[in-house]
C-alpha cells in the first residue's frame, strides 16, 4: 500500500513559510501542522511570530498555542502530537502540511526516531548549574563537544537548554545523543514526506529579520515578557527562547534597550544561518525562492505532489 503524502515546508525564520503554507492549504484543501518549538507555547505570541487568526484565513493549524510555558515539552512529545495531527487531517480527506524551522522536530518525523524518555537527574543538573556559575556556559559547551561533537554542531554556544541536555543524556545513559538517535532509527517513516525549503539571498534575509524584530518591539514584545514574568513566578524554560531571554536581561537591567534589540537581531541572524545549514543536508529537499512569487512556488509544490501521487 502506498504511503500517504505529507508536504513539508521548512526554512529559516522570517523567510515567508507562514504565507506560503496558508496560500497552499487554501488551494489544495490542506491543514497545517506547526513544526516550531516556540509557537507551541500559550501566552507567547509576539516573540514567536505566531500567525494571527486573520493570517490563518480559517485554515486549521495544529500544535500552535497549546502548551503551558511551565510544561517541559520534548521532541518525543512533539512527534507523538504531530503524528496524531497528521492522522486526523488524513481522516478528514485533507492534505497535511508540516510548516516550521525546528530541525529536531522535523527529523523526528522524517526519520521516525523513537525517543526513550530520559528522566532528569536533578542532582546532576544542580552540578551543571554550579559549573556554569563558576566557569561559564562556554566550559560546559566545550565538555559537551568533547562528548558528542556531531550533535554540538547544531547547537549554539549560548543554548543552555540543549547543552545541558547533551550532558544529561550522556550522564544518564552512558551513550551520546547521536548514538541513541542512530539506534532509534529502526523503522521506516509512516508517511512519504515531500520536502520543500525556502531560501533567499542572505542579506535580504537578514534585512527581513531586522525588520521583524523592530516590528515585534513595536507590537509589544517587552509587555508580553512582563506579563509572563508576572504570571509565572518561576520563569519557565520557554523563556530561554530567542527574543525572550534578551528582554528578560533588559528588564533585569543587565543590558540597555538598544543592546537588547541589537542582541535579538544578531542572535536571530545566527539562528537563521544554523537553520539553513541544517536543512541543506537533506538531499531530497527542493528549494523555493523566498523572494519569488508565492503562486510560482505553489506551482512547483503542486507539480511535485501530483508527480508523486501518480
Amino acid at each position: 500500500m502506498d504511503k500517504h503524502k505529507v508536504i513539508v515546508i521548512c526554512g529559516p525564520t522570517a523567510s515567508g513559510k507562514t504565507k506560503l503554507s496558508i496560500e497552499l492549504a487554501k488551494k489544495i484543501n490542506g491543514e497545517i501542522v506547526s513544526c516550531d518549538s516556540m509557537q507551541i507555547y500559550k501566552n507567547m505570541s509576539i516573540g514567536t511570530a505566531k500567525p494571527t487568526k486573520e493570517e490563518m484565513q480559517e485554515i486549521k493549524h495544529y500544535l500552535i498555542d497549546c502548551v503551558s510555558p511551565e510544561k517541559r515539552y520534548s521532541v518525543a512529545d512533539y512527534k507523538k502530537d504531530a503524528i496524531s495531527a497528521i492522522k486526523e487531517i488524513i481522516s478528514k480527506g485533507k492534505v497535511p502540511i508540516i510548516v516550521g524551522g525546528t530541525g529536531l522536530y522535523l527529523e523526528s518525523l522524517l526519520y521516525n526516531i523513537e525517543y526513550n524518555e530520559i528522566e532528569v537527574d536533578l542532582k546532576y543538573r544542580e552540578e551543571l548549574e554550579k559549573i556554569e556559575k563558576k566557569e561559564g556556559l562556554e566550559s560546559l559547551y566545550t565538555k559537551a563537544e568533547t562528548i558528542d561533537s556531531e550533535a554540538m554542531q547544531k547547537i549554539s554556544h549560548n543554548d543552555k537548554k540543549r547543552i545541558f541536555r547533551i550532558l544529561e543524556i550522556y550522564n544518564s545513559t552512558g551513550k551520546t545523543k547521536t548514538e541513541l538517535e542512530i539506534e532509534s532509527r529502526k523503522n521506516e517513516p509512516e508517511y512519504n514526506y515531500l520536502l520543500f525549503g525556502i531560501t533567499m539571498d542572505r542579506e535580504k534575509l537578514y534585512e527581513r529579520i531586522n525588520l521583524r524584530v523592530d516590528f515585534m518591539i513595536k507590537e509589544g514584545l517587552i509587555e508580553e515578557v512582563k506579563a509572563l514574568k508576572t504570571k509565572y513566578k518561576q520563569l519557565p524554560t520557554a523563556m530561554q527562547g530567542l527574543g525572550y531571554k534578551e528582554v528578560v536581561e533588559y528588564l533585569e537591567n543587565k543590558i540597555s534597550k538598544e543592546e537588547m534589540i541589537e542582541k535579538i537581531k544578531q542572535e536571530t541572524r545566527r539562528y537563521a544561518k544554523r537553520q539553513l545549514t541544517w536543512f541543506r543536508k537533506y538531499d531530497n529537499l527542493i528549494w523555493l525562492d523566498g523572494l519569488g512569487d508565492v503562486q510560482n512556488n505553489i506551482k512547483v509544490i503542486l507539480e511535485e505532489y501530483s508527480e508523486k501521487n501518480n
